[in-house]
């Protein structure tokens, strides 16, 4: 039996949008085992539904699952990567009253683009995302990405950081001198 988790993170907005694809989903594959943690928003009417996951535990479904789907937050992205899964990725957009802005549209566009995970524009890509990481699922297990080695970090980085200093304008992070006291 294949097992599809979905995750919509932890972040307060309901995100309802995501649970009606999965579910309508779910119904048409009564076969597969799919779990939903769902937050804030309405559980779905197929499925095991879990309004929140411990982290340890929701890890350790991401790591026995044939395929995480997750709303577009960059732990969410990394947690699904280190147990060696390239998420379907569905970014939370606040023209839905989903999140306060569209960073996750951004961020998952970002990772999308150098095929770190598989992003989801509608409710029928979606679908199709799914029964193609099911039918070929060599194409969303990956090596687990384990540890914070310096080499993750500034891949990490090198996505992130455009991001947030366009959006602050700030300089890059790596520029940025320490708070404290100048040097004299």
């Amino acid at each position: 039996m294949s097992r599809v988790l979905v995750t919509v993170g932890t972040d307060h907005h309901r995100f309802d949008r995501l649970i009606g694809w999965v579910d309508r989903w779910a119904a048409a594959h009564p076969e597969a085992e799919v779990l939903v943690q769902h937050g804030t928003a309405d559980p779905p009417a197929n499925g095991t539904t879990a309004v929140m996951l411990g982290y340890d535990e929701l890890v350790a479904e991401m790591a026995a699952a044939d395929v995480v789907i997750a709303q577009g937050g960059p732990a969410t992205i990394m947690d699904a990567r280190s147990v060696g899964q390239r998420p379907i990725v569905v970014p939370r957009l606040a023209r839905f009253d989903e999140v306060v802005d569209d960073h996750q549209v951004a961020f998952a566009d970002r990772m999308a683009a150098k095929d770190l995970v598989w992003l989801a524009a509608d409710e029928d890509q979606l679908h199709v995302l799914i029964d193609t990481a099911l039918a070929e699922p060599g194409r969303v297990k990956i090596p687990p990405e384990r540890g914070a080695s310096a080499a993750t970090i500034d891949a990490f980085r090198a996505v992130v950081d455009p991001l947030t200093d366009r959006r602050a304008g700030r300089s890059p992070w790596r520029s940025r001198r320490p708070a404290g006291p100048a040097a004299g």
